[in-house]
C-alpha cells in the first residue's frame, strides 16, 4: 500500500497520473471526497468493484452503488437524467449530494442489474481530477465511519491503521468530514430526499 500526498487546491498533475495509471490496472484507492473519504475504482473495471464489494462485505448484485463523474454531462452518459432532475443537478453540483438516478446503458452488466445507480460530482478537486484523468467514472463508496474515534476516518495516517492491508493506494487530501452526502432519490419523478447529510439543497 502506498500513501500519496495530494495537495487539493492544486492537485500534482503527475500524483494524479499514477493514481490513474493504478486504477486502470484494477487497483483499489481511498480517496477524499467534500464530505467523507471514500473507497474507490475504475467503475468499468468489474473485477476491481467485485473486490471494494468484497472488502465492504455487500452483495454487488443487491447492493446500491454510486459513481463519481467529472461533471454533469459526464453524469448523463451513466445515468438517465429528465430536465426537472437536471435543473437540480445543475443548481447543486459540484457539491455533497448523491442523486439516485435511474441506470443508462453505458453501464457495465454488473450494474444493469439494477435499474438505478448513485450519481455524485463532488466539491473537490482531487476526486474530479481523477475522473476527469480516468476518462471514465469511479465506483465510488464511503469507508465506514467510526463515531467512538472519529479521526479514523478523518484522519488518512489513521486511515491507513484500518485500511492499509486492503487497498492498494490511500490519498492523503487533508482531513476529511464526518457527515455524508445528502442522498436525493430522483428516480420516481418528485424528487425526494431520502438522507439528509452534509449538503443543503437549493432548489
Amino acid at each position: 500500500m502506498q500513501l500519496v500526498k495530494i495537495y487539493p487546491d492544486n492537485p500534482n498533475r503527475r500524483a494524479i497520473q499514477q493514481i490513474v495509471y493504478a486504477l486502470r490496472d484494477g487497483n483499489i484507492i481511498i480517496y477524499p471526497t467534500d464530505t467523507l473519504y471514500a473507497i474507490g475504482c475504475d467503475a468499468l473495471n468489474v473485477r476491481a468493484v467485485e473486490r471494494i464489494c468484497r472488502i465492504k462485505g455487500i452483495d454487488p448484485a443487491k447492493a446500491s452503488l454510486s459513481i463519481v463523474c467529472q461533471d454533469l454531462s459526464d453524469a448523463a452518459h451513466y445515468a438517465r437524467i429528465d430536465n426537472t432532475t437536471h435543473r437540480l443537478m445543475r443548481k447543486n453540483l459540484p457539491g455533497a449530494f448523491t442523486f439516485i438516478l435511474p441506470a443508462g446503458s453505458e453501464l457495465p452488466k454488473l450494474y444493469k442489474q439494477r435499474k438505478s445507480v448513485g450519481v455524485r460530482v463532488p466539491d473537490n478537486n482531487i476526486a474530479r481530477a481523477i475522473v476527469e484523468e480516468l476518462g471514465n467514472p469511479l465506483l465510488s463508496t464511503s469507508i465506514a465511519t467510526n463515531h467512538d474515534e472519529p479521526e479514523y476516518t478523518t484522519n488518512p495516517e489513521l486511515i491507513t491503521e484500518v485500511y492499509g492491508t486492503q487497498v492498494d493506494y490511500i490519498i492523503d487530501g487533508g482531513e476529511g468530514d464526518i457527515v455524508g452526502s445528502t442522498i436525493i432519490d430522483c428516480t420516481n419523478g418528485e424528487p425526494q430526499i431520502i438522507r439528509e447529510g452534509k449538503g443543503v439543497i437549493e432548489e
